[in-house]
C-alpha cells in the first residue's frame, strides 16, 4: 500500500457529512438537557456544534480547521470554566451514544469512536461536587 492509499478514519467513515451528523445529532439532546445546556454560553448552540465539528474532524484525520483557526485544543483548560462532574459526563456520553446510534457506520468504527468518547468524557471531570 502506497502513502496515497492510506486512508484515514475520518475517510473510512464518511468524511465531513458522518461527523456533521453525529455532531448535529448530538447537540439535539442537548438543547433539551438543562444541565449541559447552562454550559454552554450562547444561547444559539451553533457556534459550539461548529467548534466540536471541527474539532472532532481533525483529530481523526481531516480538515485542521480547529487549530487554524482556535488554535492548540486544549481540551481540559477550555472545559476548566464549567463545572464537568460525573453527571454532567454521563448526560454528556448519553447525548453522544444516542447520536452514535442514530448514524450509520461500520462497527468496528464505532467501536473505535465510543472508545475516544469515553476516555475523553472521563478526562474532561474536574470536579465531584454537585
Amino acid at each position: 500500500m502506497t502513502d496515497s492509499q492510506v486512508t484515514t478514519f475520518y475517510e473510512q467513515v464518511g468524511g465531513h457529512e458522518t461527523f456533521a451528523a453525529l455532531v448535529h445529532e448530538f447537540y439535539r439532546g442537548v438543547a433539551n438537557d438543562p444541565v449541559l445546556k447552562a454550559m454552554y454560553p450562547e444561547e444559539d448552540l451553533g457556534p459550539a456544534e461548529q467548534r466540536l465539528l471541527m474539532f472532532l474532524e481533525q483529530y481523526w484525520g481531516g480538515p485542521t480547521t480547529y487549530s487554524e483557526t482556535r488554535g492548540h485544543p486544549r481540551l481540559r483548560m477550555r472545559h476548566v470554566p464549567y463545572k464537568v462532574n460525573p453527571d454532567a459526563r454521563d448526560r454528556w456520553l448519553g447525548h453522544m451514544r444516542a447520536a452514535l446510534d442514530a448514524i450509520d457506520i461500520a462497527p468496528i468504527h464505532e467501536a473505535t469512536l465510543w472508545d475516544y468518547l469515553v476516555r475523553a468524557a472521563h478526562a474532561l471531570v474536574n470536579t465531584f461536587d454537585d
